[in-house]
């Protein structure tokens, strides 16, 4: 939609510093009137641009004017922080233009975040974010002050990604909101957070978290200049940013975790990834990702480790099932009936008689019905949501082994492979099972178990040749690293873990040095 591709915005706004430039920028005329034109020229005389002329008695001689678009300020912070203050002064300053700007910035206006500029351009990305600006006559530069009324949710409990045990809260669309749910939890001076705009259009301010001397200062520049490379019109979601710095554009597996958990987002910090906040979604990025990282969630770490890792071990298991499962019952029934007990060749031999197709568009059927049943009951109303699901579980398919279209046994292993799919943590991983699924699926109707060895083996090696920001795809199994193995299939007891990161944290040191 938006990847008609232009150049960048050049806006880098660290809190409480002024934004960094990028190219030379048009500069402000000396002429209060002249500034003014230029501005609503600009903006295209827009209806919310706000233009107010007044007189202070801090320099009663000199015209001021503020100038902001009404439905992005908190009229009540610009009226009681910044007007108010102008007016009841009561002394009055020699200073005149820039530097009566400068003392207005360090001594009237009781608004925190303000600087001054003397780009147009940077004012005018800084007025399309909430901020106004003073411009005083016969200076050459303006006084940006932040008054911004953003609108957004409450920080909510997780919808996408439910909690069981653990924290209820997850991120919304309001960028601050994010980075300051991160300084709740990580309360330390190493958390460093760099901040920039993307989009030549939505001028969509993004940040990049993560934790000084843990994340790996590699990864940390590789990460900074493909975002500062981004070269598009408009970022609506992270899912854009995601699809454009990734490593590989043509896998079925992603490179970048996405979650709306902050302590997700927390804990892989804290294990030196580094997270990409996005305005305007509540799905923050996470990189660099394994493959093994997408069958973990942080209730692993709040459990016991033997229940957490019998729920991790129930994940992988179950991930294999919603790839192969459907490709496994095609090969049996159509290649290898001899593998089959005989009573149980037998009960599927007679629930088959009768069914005009193959298994292998049998199941090609029970897939893309349930498929479309599981997109219609994402876009329906949540009200009738239920209702969809009823009608295709129960009603469709009792219906359709009733008719002889499908065979029980089908409808059994299509139903169960989809429940599978839903154990998996990470929706992203989820999907690219589906589509894998499917690829197996011909495979095995075409060539039996040998294209379902062959597909598996060109997975692996797919999977082998992958790298998420330098780090290879499938560590620590390749390259094998016993240290690591004790959080990968397993969830070791926290304080072998601890003595891991301690191990960990040396090597990092003895490097540094």
């Amino acid at each position: 939609m938006f990847f008609n591709h232009t150049k960048s915005g050049g806006l880098n706004q660290p809190k409480g510093g002024s934004p960094r430039k990028k190219h030379k920028e048009e500069p402000f005329s000396a002429s209060l009137k002249s500034n003014i034109d230029t501005f609503t020229k600009l903006l295209g005389h827009s209806s919310d641009l706000e233009i107010k002329p007044f007189a202070s008695d801090l320099a009663p001689e000199i015209t001021m004017s503020l100038v902001y678009l009404s439905e992005m300020v908190n009229e009540t912070t610009l009226n009681e922080s910044v007007l108010r203050p102008l007016m009841e002064e009561d002394q009055q300053a020699e200073e005149r233009s820039n530097a009566l700007i400068h003392l207005i910035k360090e001594q009237i206006i009781q608004v925190g975040s303000t600087y001054c500029t003397d780009s147009i351009e940077e004012a005018i990305d800084m007025l399309l974010n909430g901020y106004c600006l003073l411009l005083v006559q016969e200076a050459n530069s303006g006084l940006m002050i932040n008054v911004s009324s953003k609108e957004g949710r409450t920080v909510s409990e997780p919808t996408t990604q439910t909690v069981l045990r653990g924290p209820q809260q997850s991120f919304n669309e309001i960028l601050s909101t994010n980075i300051n749910l991160m300084r709740q939890i990580i309360k330390s001076p190493d958390l460093h957070i760099e901040s920039m705009v993307v989009g030549s259009q939505t001028r969509t301010q993004i940040a990049m978290l993560y934790l000084n001397g843990v994340a790996s200062a590699e990864a940390v520049k590789t990460v900074r200049d493909r975002l500062e490379a981004i070269e598009v019109s408009g970022i609506l979601e992270s899912g854009y940013i995601e699809a454009l710095i990734q490593e590989k554009t043509y896998t079925p597996f992603p490179t970048l975790m996405n979650t709306e958990r902050p302590d997700a987002v927390a804990g892989g910090i804290l294990e030196g990834q580094i997270a990409i906040v996005v305005d305007g979604t509540p799905f923050v990025l996470l990189a660099p990702v394994t493959l093994f990282q997408f069958f973990q969630t942080p209730e692993d770490y709040y459990h016991r480790f033997d229940i957490a890792t019998f729920l991790r071990l129930i994940r992988f298991v179950s991930f294999l099932i919603s790839m192969l499962l459907p490709a496994l019952y095609i090969a049996v029934t159509t290649f290898h009936q001899e593998m089959l007990p005989t009573t149980l060749l037998i009960t599927l031999a007679a629930q088959r008689e009768g069914i005009p197709f193959p298994g292998l568009v049998e199941a090609l059927i029970m897939e893309m019905t349930f498929e479309v049943l599981r997109e219609a009951g994402v876009r329906m109303p949540r009200a009738i949501g239920p209702a969809i699901s009823i009608v295709g579980a129960l009603v469709l398919g009792q219906a359709a082994v009733d008719a002889g279209i499908v065979s029980a046994g089908m409808v059994m292993v299509v139903s169960f492979t989809a429940i599978s799919s839903f154990v998996i943590p990470q929706f992203n991983i989820a999907i690219s099972a589906r589509l894998i699924r499917f690829t197996f699926m011909l495979l095995a109707g075409v060539f039996g178990f040998m294209g379902i060895v062959a597909g598996f083996m060109a997975m692996l090696i797919h999977l082998a040749g992958l790298e998420s920001f330098g780090v290879p795809y499938m560590t620590p199994l390749a390259p094998f690293n016993w240290s690591a193995m004790k959080d990968t299939f397993i969830r070791a007891p926290h304080k072998v873990l601890l003595k891991r990161e301690a191990a960990n944290k040396i090597n990092r040191t003895s490097k540094a040095e």
